[in-house]
This record gives structure tokens, C-alpha cells and sequence, in this order.
């Protein structure tokens, strides 16, 4: 029996998917770039997927970069924009994925300056607090869409029209987000966004970066001029219609994917916390659906990892980018955790595949797991 509660992390290629890729790698396999049938069908393939996701997001075709998954869309945003600026003041928060915090802190050893704003014990934002530091020469802020790790859903709409009031561009990071909240860059008043296949279903290795007609970026990548220049190389087809196919399936099923998920969700968060020493991580109301994230006093989240796997039980301590970190989370830091706290977290993410039956299993099985560990354990 396998029981796999680890979907923020990275989840499987659904088949419908797998069938839109296969044509793909061994039959339309031609370069986008060359002027054959084969080339004009690989190249007719993008544009397919490039309209089917404008529609999505509420925005032109030209609008839509293709890239290599999530860290490249949040490398090109912010280094791409601050570039292009020349000098400048970005402002972004403590929680963001590690691909925003350390673009942020390469940009400030080429001069820039980079505001990281508290969040509240939820890990929220306060917009007041981004409206408070933007300066005159601010050129960016970048605020994520909803946390990877527990779960927190940010008030980006009003972030980005006090933006958008003040002149300035902004940024967020939605790959967590895409499955289950609204993407119309409209709503949100955002200028660029970030998206990923993994954690959608799709493959993995591919993402979007939504850039705002007129906004000046500066290119990372150098060569054949592929996306609008901004991302050169020989596209990666059968990701980018698979990516664009799992996303349309996310979005036409995520009322009813909210609607399961948050039941179990629920059900698991108000049983764990019966366990003693136990607390919820996160905003209790203000999180994505598939989202559970705990700390256990007494105990270290990796041992507890150690015997879930165990017993073919797959979850994570937090961010799978960083899980061979041994220091704590500082997403749980950022939100006030103490550093013995932190360590004894542990993430459970829910998924398409979750049936109440492995919440229920799980449910039974970890109270005796942790109550062994802090037997066991010198943290008392």
C-alpha cells in the first residue's frame, strides 16, 4: 500500500495529459523553428497551447513565456525586471519559495536594495506594510499567490491594485495556487506571474511566466531569440502541451477538486490537533484545500517522515527544493515558530488521488509514531 500525501511537492502526469504529450516525442517531433511540416506542426502546437492558456489567464497570447518550470519564471521576473531597471528597490516577504528570496539576494550584490517585509503568526501580509515601503525607486515588489509549505493564500488582488495605484510592477509566484484558485491576471491586478506543470498534473520541467504587454525585461538566456526573445532555445513541445492541457483540466475541475479536498483536509487537521502538543500551521481558513501542515513538540519531523515512509506513507518536511536542508523551515521562523518547533513540522499535501481511507490510516497510525518518537526522543 502506498499512500502519497506529497502533491505540493510534485505531482503525477494524469493520463489525459500523457495522451495529448505522446504524438509529440516520436511523431511531430519537429522543431518549432524550421519551416517543414514537421517544424509547422510542432510550431501550430505552441501557438494551440499558447491561446488555450490565454484564455485562462484573461490575457494576449504575446503575453505568455514558456520556460523550464517555476524557478526560471521567478528568475527571469525578478532579475529580468531589476535589470532592465538598471538600479533600483525591490520589496518581497519572508515566506516566498527560495527561488524568489535567492534571486533577491543576487540582485543585492549587484546593488540592489531588497525590502523582505514580516508576516503575521498565519504567515499573512499585511498590503499596509507593502504600501509603507514602496519608495521612489522601487521597481518591483513580488509577493507569492500561496505558500508551499503551509498553505497560506496572500490577498494578491488588493496587493497588486495598490500596486498598480502607485506605479509599480508586481510580481507573483501562483505555481502552488494553480490548481485550485482563480487565475484571471485581471483579478488579481498582477503585471507578471509565475505557473508550473508539476504541481498541476502536468510534466515536469516546464513553466509560464505571464509578462504584461510593454513590460521591459531583460533576457537570461542568449540565443536563437525563442519567446519573444526572452527565452531562447529549442522549445520543449510535449512539455508545453502537456502543461497547457493539465492546466485547463486544473481549472475545469477545481470547484469540485475544492470542494473534496477541504473536506478531508478538515477531517485530517481537526483529528491531528487532538494529538497533545500538536498545532496547526498556517491561516485556519485562508489556506489552500489540499493543505496540512503540523508541528509536534518532543519530536523531529524527519524521524516521524522516516516511519510514515515506513509504512509506504509519503509526505515531506516542507519545500521539497530545500528538503536535504538540515536547518528549520524559514517559512515556521518567519511565522514565529521557535527553531525546536519548526524541526518537528511535517507537511501532508492532498491530492486528486486522496480517499478518506488514507486519511483514516494515516489518522491511526501517527498518534503511536509520534507518541514512540518522544519516548525515544532527548527533546522533552
Amino acid at each position: 500500500m502506498e499512500i502519497y500525501l506529497d502533491n505540493a511537492a510534485t505531482t503525477p502526469v494524469r493520463p489525459e495529459v500523457m495522451a495529448a504529450m505522446k504524438p509529440y516525442f516520436s511523431k511531430k517531433y519537429g522543431n518549432p523553428s524550421s519551416m517543414h511540416r514537421q517544424g509547422l506542426l510542432a510550431s501550430s502546437a505552441i501557438s494551440d497551447s499558447r491561446e488555450n492558456i490565454s484564455k485562462i489567464l484573461n490575457c494576449d497570447i504575446k503575453e505568455i513565456i514558456f520556460t523550464s518550470g517555476g524557478t526560471e519564471s521567478v528568475n527571469l521576473a525578478i532579475k529580468g525586471v531589476a535589470l532592465a531597471k538598471g538600479k533600483g528597490h525591490i520589496i518581497t516577504q519572508k515566506t516566498e519559495h527560495h527561488a524568489v528570496l535567492k534571486s533577491c539576494e543576487w540582485l543585492e550584490k549587484k546593488g540592489f536594495a531588497v525590502t523582505y517585509l514580516d508576516v503575521d503568526e498565519f504567515g499573512l501580509i499585511n498590503p499596509n506594510d507593502v504600501k509603507n515601503a514602496i519608495r521612489k525607486d522601487t521597481v518591483l515588489v513580488t509577493v507569492m499567490y500561496a505558500n508551499n509549505e503551509i498553505g497560506t493564500i496572500q490577498p494578491i488582488s488588493e496587493i497588486g491594485k495598490m500596486c498598480k495605484e502607485m506605479g509599480v510592477l508586481f510580481h507573483t509566484d501562483a505555481c502552488q495556487a494553480a490548481g485550485y484558485l482563480n487565475l484571471d491576471i485581471e483579478r488579481l491586478n498582477t503585471d507578471l506571474m509565475t505557473l508550473n506543470g508539476s504541481k498541476i498534473y502536468g510534466p515536469k520541467g516546464v513553466g509560464i511566466l505571464f509578462v504584461k504587454k510593454g513590460i521591459k525585461i531583460e533576457s537570461l538566456l542568449h540565443g536563437g531569440g525563442q519567446e519573444s526573445g526572452l527565452r531562447s532555445g529549442t522549445e520543449n513541445v510535449p512539455s508545453i502541451v502537456g502543461l497547457a492541457s493539465a492546466l485547463e483540466i486544473a481549472q475545469k475541475e477545481k470547484a469540485s477538486e475544492n470542494k473534496k479536498l477541504s473536506g478531508l483536509r478538515d477531517k485530517f487537521i481537526f483529528e491531528l490537533l487532538k494529538i497533545p502538543d500538536t498545532r496547526l500551521n498556517g491561516h485556519p481558513v485562508k489556506r489552500l484545500s489540499n493543505n496540512v501542515n503540523i508541528s509536534c513538540s518532543g519530536v523531529e519531523g524527519e524521524s516521524i517522515l522516516l516511519k510514515l515512509n515506513e509504512l509506504g506513507i509519503f509526505a515531506s518536511t516542507g519545500s521539497a527544493c530545500s528538503a536535504k536542508d538540515i536547518k528549520p523551515s524559514h517559512v515556521l521562523l518567519a511565522i514565529g515558530l521557535s527553531h525546536e518547533l519548526a524541526h518537528g513540522s511535517i507537511r501532508f499535501s492532498l491530492g486528486r488521488n486522496t480517499a478518506e481511507k488514507d486519511i483514516d490510516y494515516v489518522l491511526k497510525v501517527l498518534p503511536n509514531i509520534i507518541s514512540e518518537l518522544r519516548g525515544m526522543s532527548p527533546i522533552k
